[in-house]
């Protein structure tokens, strides 16, 4: 069944907190981005019940709903339509979460901003590392025979570490446009750290400093050696130079401003970077990329196992573009980065367990999240399985964090480094591989204790037994009942009250149409009128019907009874089947409804009910099938 754009959009908005509570929507390929004023307003298990919402998160400052491409476009511009809002780019949405954002994650953010651009690149280096890397250790050990003074192995091996060589330019260029200043005067920089007159970063590692090459600067001396490799004095020296570069910008005069204003900031910024910049945050980095190494290599695999079990963690928080930067600083200290193997586990692990939530379930809509999610984050996209799927029934997440914290710990007890960065899950071998048997068992540990945990532990399935979407029995006596266009009879005995009186604000101020609630004395909920299903709820608690005359029609039981999920219900119908009046629908328990708090008035709205010039109801005690609703064309 087609997803209604405009009921979707219009669900998602009266669960929002109202329109003060909206700042500005855009969106991207799956996604709607919002941003408001106070996420506590926000009815976030209602969001996700919205039908064709497939996950909800918050990250970095804007409310993030999946929806799936192709769909999501034409649920922005229905959302659009009932919101009030105007259009926005991805760039306005970022600009206004991140002014709502503290000092650390829009520190956080910034690198993002950095490093995600020249991921490409970065990737592109350490594949071909870890293909040459293979294919020399071949080589040299007699598993393969080829020329390796050919053209193709020549050429590649020069391409191979290229983004690495030249990482400070990059990084340079990409931070300026983060910053706010000219990206080729920031490159510039970036070549200053790296220029030949200095001695090479990397010849120092392994011969050491050449005396000779030293300056005064003042009060100390300084070794003129480059940056290759770093990453914070980059960063920090960009962000000097665009501080120097905004502000000459205001006070040099416009004739002037073209020569004066890169001139002077390059000059006092490259100074700056070479006497102090440089010296102090690299130390800095050296102490920190250091300290990383000594946490993940602590005895037994300890370190590793905390920080394998806290990396989605960290995902859902945000924050895991700043590990590009220790992935960088430590292929610059030791040749490879430990922590990337770390964030495959958890990565892999997350997979594992969406994927036994996938196999277990017999939900038609979880497994059709479930599955796809699973597939795409083996491959290193983790996103749609840990929002859409392990956090919305937590126990996978919590078993997918254990399962990396397993692999993350073997990892740790190999020595299992990776070649370069960017990638991870089953495209992460390629950059490990000068060690693929222990970077695939650890792949094995991961997947293997998420997916046991979650089969065993960590999902029961909610979906009604196949049984429960048979027909009704054949033998069911159904009464006789004349249908006439436009009359709703009661699907339910007991007292019918004007939908405005429902206990749900939603129900009661006609955002899904409107109609009658009836509070029950029985527990079984029939066909109203002769029809077909349209649509049943996962969690049993609601059915669609539409009428042979176009009538649609929402029959919902109890309020906020989707937090049950399922429990206590029975469906005997699935959507297609057409239906008689009178065919029992759902049986519920009003006693289990009762204990879980809810009320159990069971709810029936026309929910194109703008189709028509009015609906007369009839309030009052009821009995099964007598008519409730008249509806006048």
């Amino acid at each position: 069944m087609a997803l209604d754009y405009a009921k979707c959009a219009q669900e998602i908005f009266s669960r929002l907190g109202g329109r003060d509570n909206l700042v500005s929507a855009a969106h991207c390929a799956t996604r709607l981005r919002l941003v408001t004023v106070d996420n506590s307003k926000i009815d976030m298990k209602a969001l996700e019940d919205v039908d064709g919402v497939k996950g909800v998160f918050s990250s970095n400052g804007q409310l993030q709903l999946i929806i799936g491409t192709g769909t999501v476009n034409k649920v922005y511009d229905e959302f659009l339509k009932v919101s009030g809002l105007t259009a926005a780019t991805k760039e306005d949405v970022k600009a206004a979460a991140a002014a709502q954002q503290n000092f650390f994650k829009r520190a956080i953010k910034t690198l993002g901003d950095i490093f995600v651009p020249i991921i490409p690149a970065i990737v592109a280096s350490g594949f071909l590392m870890g293909i040459m890397e293979a294919l020399t250790f071949m080589v040299n050990n007699g598993f393969l025979n080829i020329d390796t003074s050919g053209s193709v192995y020549v050429f590649a091996n020069l391409f191979a570490n290229t983004a690495y060589t030249f990482l400070p330019i990059l990084i340079a260029f990409s931070a300026a446009k983060a910053f706010g200043g000219t990206p080729y005067l920031g490159a510039v920089i970036g070549m200053i750290m790296i220029h030949p007159n200095l001695q090479n970063a990397w010849t120092v590692a392994a011969e050491g400093v050449l005396q000779t090459q030293r300056v005064w600067f003042g009060l100390y001396e300084v070794n003129m050696v480059g940056y290759q490799g770093s990453v914070i004095p980059v960063i920090i020296a960009v962000w000097v130079m665009c501080f120097i570069e905004k502000r000459l910008h205001r006070i040099v005069p416009a004739m002037f401003d073209l020569f004066v204003t890169p001139l002077v900031s390059v000059f006092a910024t490259g100074y700056l970077t070479l006497s102090i910049i440089g010296p102090i945050f690299s130390t800095v980095e050296h102490g920190a990329i250091g300290g990383i190494q000594a946490l993940l290599t602590l005895p037994l695999g300890l370190g590793s196992l905390i920080m394998g079990g806290l990396y989605s963690t960290t995902v859902v928080a945000g924050i895991h573009h700043m590990y590009t930067v220790i992935d960088v600083g430590q292929i610059a200290q030791y040749g490879f980065t430990y922590w990337l193997p770390l964030a495959s586990a958890a990565n892999i692990a997350q997979g594992a367990a969406t994927l036994a939530v996938a196999l277990k379930t017999r939900n038609g809509k979880t497994k059709s999240v479930a599955l796809p999610s699973a597939l795409s984050c083996f491959m290193g996209i983790t996103e749609p399985a840990i929002f859409g799927v392990n956090l919305r029934h937590f126990k996978p997440f919590i078993c997918g964090a254990i399962g990396g914290a397993a692999g993350a710990m073997y990892a740790s007890l190999v020595h299992l480094g990776a070649s370069g960065t960017g990638v991870t899950g089953i495209f992460g071998l390629l950059l490990c591989l000068h060690d693929p048997v222990n970077y695939i068992i650890m792949f094995a540990i991961a997947a293997g204790v998420a997916f046991a945990l979650t089969w065993l532990f960590g999902y029961k399935d909610a979906a009604p037994e196949t049984s429960s979407a048979a027909p009704a029995s054949k033998a069911e006596s159904l009464p006789s009942v004349t249908c006439r266009p436009g009359e709703v009879y009661a699907p339910v005995s007991g007292v019918v009250i004007p939908s405005e009186e429902v206990p749900d604000e939603t129900f009661a101020a006609g955002v899904l149409g409107r109609g009658v609630g009836i509070q029950p004395s029985e527990g079984v909920v029939s066909a109203p009128f002769d029809g077909e299903i349209s649509t049943v709820a996962d969690t049993r608690h609601a059915v669609g019907l539409t009428s042979p005359d176009g009538m649609e029609l929402l029959i919902h039981i109890g309020v906020d009874t989707v937090a049950m999920n399922g429990d206590g219900f029975q469906c005997f119908v699935q959507e297609g089947q057409r239906v008689r009046a009178g065919e029992r629908l759902i049986a519920f328990d009003r006693k289990k409804i009762a204990a879980a708090g809810h009320p159990d008035c069971v709810v029936v709205l026309v929910t194109n009910s703008d189709d028509y010039a009015g609906l007369t109801i009839q309030p009052g005690p009821c009995k099964r099938l007598d008519k409730v609703i008249q509806a006048k064309h």
